[in-house]
């Protein structure tokens, strides 16, 4: 048994555990979430560094061979995301010793903060489909548990929206596996690889593939479904928002890639090149419309999360080696970014202590360093060189050149520009104009946990300055996750190969 496989998921799970056992400390909660945290990045980093040397790396749960029993796999796509997931949960930790407050710590925060991490792991890291569904679960049981911590009207609203449509998702999704299951007689990903490879699969694997895309598409925020995410993520406390900003709905777009480049590539031209893309360019395009109208902080981000999974799914959709890099190169940028920019909107909201442009100005003077440290990611957002998020543009628009698909490229190009609207609109109205005679106050100067709020926003502005500068080396270990993503033959051979 592979240990660095099982030790990401433990991590989280344990953590959480423990923190129910002190429930009554909140001291102890705190630490065991911070020490969580980077246990949890470390072993990430430590996974990553076997898959790059050693290979695919597989796990059998009680020494049952795949495909009986359950297997965790890591590749380079899961090990890349899971040590996101851990840069992510130690950051928002740490965040969190500054904003939460009291009740919702009494309530059961950090358990659930790490329930959510240990769902999100596992969902990277499961070979098993059935088990992907499980693991959904656990993560959207505890989402929705942080979701409503507080009870204010906006958050029970908010999350309403959210657990119905993510329940509708869910139901499909177990729909979907009955289906498959019932077809193929096999839940094991990579023995599903091997059972529908080949022309001769009837239409009902075509079926099966959309109701997945639709479960997932939902999860993922993608159009046409995705009105739930800016109706919720803006309702908690900015360290949850952020979280789920970062992690959430890339699960969803995580699960799209592992089984539309592993199970279903029997008909790529139509579930790819036409479903896929046209959901793509749909989710971009109604994304950036929806933040171009906001005036609301968190609310333009929301917008704006939906707009950039329109990205990833088209590097999917074209499904060349360089639009899948290209997709999976957006995918751990924009995980790091969107995570940011929530957490600058928290520290503005602690000067003015409102998300509303209409009510902040003057931030420019009174706090030169958070207008430089929302500069950084807000312009790798809208994808200037050199940052990371024009590595990652221009990796998908090369990609739909080449491809000679012009109607993404120009789709793209203009959600640039209007991304770039939106984050001058932040700028010029939070930093760059006065402040309003009827808004608050500056405060954040006499705020004492100032320095905790800076300390993840500078470190994550620094990896988002590091994947920019350093591009060539993150564009080449994309590129190494598109080839094996596209060659799902190592994959196959680790798991079924290895439990012979």
């Amino acid at each position: 048994m592979k240990a660095e496989v099982i030790i990401p998921i433990l991590i989280p799970m344990l953590a959480g555990a423990l923190c129910l056992t002190c429930w009554r400390w909140r001291l102890v909660q705190r630490w065991i979430s911070v020490l969580s945290g980077a246990g949890l990045l470390v072993a990430s980093l430590v996974l990553l560094h076997k898959v790059q040397h050693d290979g695919i790396q597989v796990a059998y749960m009680g020494s049952w061979p795949a495909p009986y029993g359950i297997t965790l796999v890591a590749d380079l796509l899961s090990a890349i995301m899971v040590v996101v997931t851990g840069v992510i949960g130690l950051a928002v930790a740490v965040y969190s010793l500054a904003t939460m407050t009291r009740s919702h710590e009494a309530f059961g925060y950090y358990p659930l903060l790490h329930l959510m991490l240990a769902g999100v792991t596992g969902a990277f890291l499961t070979g098993d489909i059935f088990n992907l569904y499980v693991w959904f679960e656990i993560l959207l049981i505890a989402s929705f548990g942080l979701m409503i911590l507080g009870g204010e009207r906006a958050q029970m609203e908010g999350a309403i929206k959210y657990v119905t449509l993510n329940l509708i998702s869910s139901a499909m999704f177990l729909t979907a596996v009955g289906l498959l299951y019932g077809y193929a007689g096999t839940l094991n990903m990579a023995d599903l690889a091997v059972k529908l490879n080949g022309p001769e699969q009837s239409g009902l694997v075509t079926v099966i593939a959309m109701l997945f895309l639709v479960a997932f598409g939902i999860k993922a925020a993608a159009f046409p479904l995705f009105f739930w995410l800016p109706a919720s993520y803006h309702t908690p406390p900015v360290a949850i928002s952020a979280v789920f900003a970062g992690l959430l709905t890339k699960v969803g777009v995580y699960a799209l890639y592992r089984v539309f480049s592993l199970i279903f590539v029997q008909d790529t031209g139509f579930t790819h090149g036409t479903v896929l893309m046209a959901m793509g360019i749909f989710t971009m395009v109604t994304g950036v419309l929806g933040a171009a109208a906001q005036f609301e902080v968190r609310r333009i981000l929301s917008f704006h999360i939906i707009s950039q999974i329109g990205y990833m799914l088209v590097g999917l959709a074209l499904f060349t080696p360089l639009a899948v890099a290209g997709g999976v190169f957006y995918i751990f940028h924009h995980i790091i970014v969107k995570t940011n920019l929530f957490l600058v909107s928290g520290v503005m909201y602690r000067y003015h202590g409102s998300y509303d442009l209409s009510r902040l100005g003057g931030l420019y003077r009174s706090a030169p360093w958070l207008a430089a440290l929302f500069m950084i990611p807000a312009m790798s957002l809208a994808g200037l060189p050199p940052l990371s998020g024009f590595f990652a543009k221009f990796t998908v628009l090369k990609a739909g050149v080449l491809e000679g698909h012009w109607l993404m490229v120009a789709m793209a190009l203009i959600v640039g520009l209007l991304t770039l609207y939106s984050m001058v609109k932040i700028w010029a109205e939070a930093f760059w104009k006065g402040l309003p005679d009827e808004a608050k106050p500056l405060r954040g100067q006499q705020d004492p946990h100032l320095y905790v709020l800076y300390g993840p926003i500078v470190v994550l502005a620094l990896i988002t300055l590091t994947i920019g500068f350093g591009a060539e080396w993150f564009v080449q270990l994309a590129m190494a996750t598109a080839e094996q993503l596209l060659s799902p033959a190592g994959y196959i051979e680790a798991v079924l190969g290895g439990s012979q």
